[in-house]
């Protein structure tokens, strides 16, 4: 680990930029802008411009993202995945990652994968509504869906997705809960317990509806996958 100094942060007041991320953990911070106000977002992007680097915001609103892009024109904005990116420096993408979902439900939750999998240098291909509903459709995909080096399985209601695909590769499979679902889904926890309590070897579990961490793990086994440093 590199020698770490009051230079690898920005202090901006409100908030403490970890600029240093990058060459700490190999990838540049992100944020998370749900809870933050516009000018407050302004500034941070305005950093990390300034600074030279790459950021990715999460959980962004039109509104946000408007206020944002008004004084920062480079920043784009996908209103599906709700996130922010600023590229200042190419990203070379390797590998591949498959991101499945049950339905179209799941999608917002899957595209904050795929942005931030992209993001972050991982080439990404979607299948999206391969639920088990009509298992047809995912057995139809699933020799394409093979050729990933990791699987993200994004799916509601009772969540069988991941577990499904994961009896059925000797891939590594990210299951993400959504909250996607009638009543008795609760809001995702029916799902997470579905996934936690899989009998399908080699499935690992984030918390509902984080896409953005599914993402970025899978990002990191990808490129070990691949033979990035």
């Amino acid at each position: 680990m590199n020698n770490m100094n009051t230079e690898d942060f920005k202090d901006i007041g409100f908030a403490k930029l970890d600029t240093g991320r990058k060459l700490r953990r190999g990838f540049s911070e992100a944020v998370f802008c749900e809870c933050k106000t516009k000018d407050q977002l302004i500034q941070i992007f305005r950093t990390f411009k300034d600074s030279g680097q790459n950021v990715l915001g999460t959980r962004a609103n039109k509104e946000q993202a408007d206020a944002v892009q008004k004084e920062i024109e480079e920043v784009k904005y996908n209103e599906i995945s709700r996130t922010l990116t600023l590229i200042q420096k190419p990203i070379k993408k390797e590998g591949e990652i498959a991101i499945c979902t049950g339905g179209t439900g799941d999608i917002p939750v899957a595209e904050e994968a795929a942005v931030t999998a992209e993001f972050y240098g991982s080439r990404v291909k979607k299948y999206y509504d391969i639920g088990i509903a009509g298992i047809h459709r995912l057995f139809a995909k699933m020799e394409d869906i093979k050729k990933a080096n990791v699987i993200i399985a994004v799916a509601g209601m009772e969540g069988a997705l991941g577990g499904v695909i994961a009896g059925m590769t000797d891939i590594p499979v990210i299951a993400v809960p959504t909250s996607i679902g009638y009543g008795t889904s609760f809001k995702g926890l029916s799902a997470l317990l579905t996934m936690l309590n899989s009998c399908a070897e080699g499935m690992t579990v984030v918390n509902i509806d984080n896409g953005f961490n599914a993402g970025y793990s899978a990002n990191l086994i990808n490129r070990k996958i691949s033979g990035v440093n």
